[in-house]
């Protein structure tokens, strides 16, 4: 379990750094230059990434079980899984209307996924993990919100081909992922 925790702190803590020093990071920005600081942010990130599915693997080899989830949770967290792979396409393809009226669609996307396995697991290691990830999106999703406020931001209006281009996109990778990958990936399959 303090891999997991160690991996939560470090991946959240260099994805927060924007909710909570984001002076720091736009003076470490000025002082290292964008491909450095990328760069720098990239290597921690999938360090802590590392550390974070491996700590997650080892506390599901001895699960401490806080309560059994009904059946009929894993059809509404599969429900939600699909809603949540259609706000994560939303967020890269150019011109849907579901970033146009939502501007920040992959933090909602990491909410509804979240939320989902909150719903559908009862075992310790995903309440921390599905926790601490449903509570960092929404603190960053506000303060994403404010910076948008804070800089008046404007988001290109949503066309039909890029809103029908994002539904589709997502629906095809939700079922590729829930019906092919899931399994073989995480070791759990959604449908039996």
């Amino acid at each position: 379990m303090t891999l997991l925790i160690l991996g939560l702190v470090l991946f959240l803590g260099v994805h927060s750094t924007r909710i909570v020093a984001d002076g720091w990071r736009s003076a470490q920005l000025a002082r290292l230059g964008e491909g450095a600081w990328k760069g720098l942010y990239s290597l921690v990130s999938i360090a802590a990434f590392v550390v974070l599915v491996w700590g997650y693997g080892q506390a599901r080899q001895q699960p401490v079980v806080l309560w059994s989830p009904p059946v009929w949770t894993r059809h509404v967290a599969a429900l939600l899984m699909l809603v949540s792979a259609v706000l994560l396409v939303a967020a890269y393809v150019p011109r849907n209307a579901i970033k146009a009226r939502l501007h920040h669609p992959m933090l909602l996307s990491v909410k509804v996924w979240a939320l989902a396995h909150l719903l559908a697991n009862g075992n310790l290691a995903d309440v921390l993990l599905f926790g601490a990830f449903l509570v960092w999106a929404v603190l960053d999703f506000r303060s994403a919100r404010q910076r948008d406020r804070a800089a008046q931001t404007v988001y290109a209006p949503g066309t039909t081909a890029g809103t029908l281009t994002t539904i589709v996109i997502g629906v095809v990778a939700w079922v590729v992922f829930a019906f092919w990958l899931h399994g073989p990936l995480i070791g759990v399959r959604p449908f039996g």
